[in-house]
C-alpha cells in the first residue's frame, strides 16, 4: 500500500472499516494535510495511476476525490502532469504547529500511561473539544474562533496527517 511519492509530499492510507467513502477518504487526508501546513500550492498530489496501483482502488475514485478538490478550489489539473495543490487551508504557521505538536505528543504520552488506547484518546480528545467550543460559545450560540476540528481524526506520529478513515502520510515536516 505505499505510493512511490515521486514529487508529492503525500501518500494515502485507507481505513476500509471506517465506513467514510474511499473518494472521501483521500480528499479529507489532503485537507488535513492542507491544514497542517504539509501540502503547499504548487505541490503535486500522487498521479493517479499511482493511487489506483498501491492501494488497489478504481482511477475514476481518484479522479472523482481530485475532481471534488478542484471544484473546492484547492486543487487543478494540469494535462499530461498531474494535479497540483492551488490553495491552503493552513490556519496556523509550522513552527506553532511544532509546539502544539511536542505538547500532544506529551499529552498523547501520559493518556497512554494511563492505559488509554487509540479509540479512548479519540473518544477522551472529541469530548473535550466539544466542551471547549461549548465554553467559547457566546450567547448568540457562534464559536468565538475560527474553524473547527471535530470528528474522529486524529494527528499522530512524525509527519502524518491521520483524518476520520485513512492516514495522508507526508515527509519532511515534523
Amino acid at each position: 500500500m505505499v505510493i512511490d511519492k515521486g514529487n508529492s509530499p503525500i501518500e494515502f492510507r485507507l481505513d476500509p472499516s471506517s465506513g467514510v467513502p474511499t473518494y472521501l477518504q483521500l480528499v479529507q487526508q489532503v485537507e488535513h494535510a492542507l491544514r497542517l501546513g504539509y501540502l503547499q500550492p504548487g505541490d503535486q498530489l500522487p498521479k493517479v495511476r499511482d493511487v489506483v496501483a498501491a492501494l488497489t482502488i478504481n482511477p475514476n475514485t481518484v479522479l472523482k476525490a481530485y475532481k471534488d478538490l478542484e471544484t473546492k478550489g484547492l486543487a487543478a489539473g494540469r494535462p499530461g502532469q498531474g494535479t497540483f495543490i492551488k490553495a491552503t487551508l493552513s490556519q496556523v504557521t509550522l513552527p506553532e504547529l511544532s509546539g502544539l505538536r511536542r505538547s500532544m505528543l506529551g499529552w498523547l504520552a501520559t493518556a497512554a500511561d494511563t492505559g488509554l488506547d487509540e479509540d479512548g484518546m479519540v473518544a477522551l480528545f472529541t469530548s473535550v473539544l466539544r466542551d471547549f467550543h461549548k465554553t467559547r460559545t457566546g450567547a448568540h450560540g457562534t464559536a468565538a474562533g475560527t474553524g473547527t476540528a471535530a470528528g474522529t481524526g486524529t494527528a499522530a506520529g512524525t509527519g502524518t496527517a491521520a483524518g476520520t478513515g485513512g492516514t495522508a502520510e507526508t515527509k519532511g515536516v515534523a
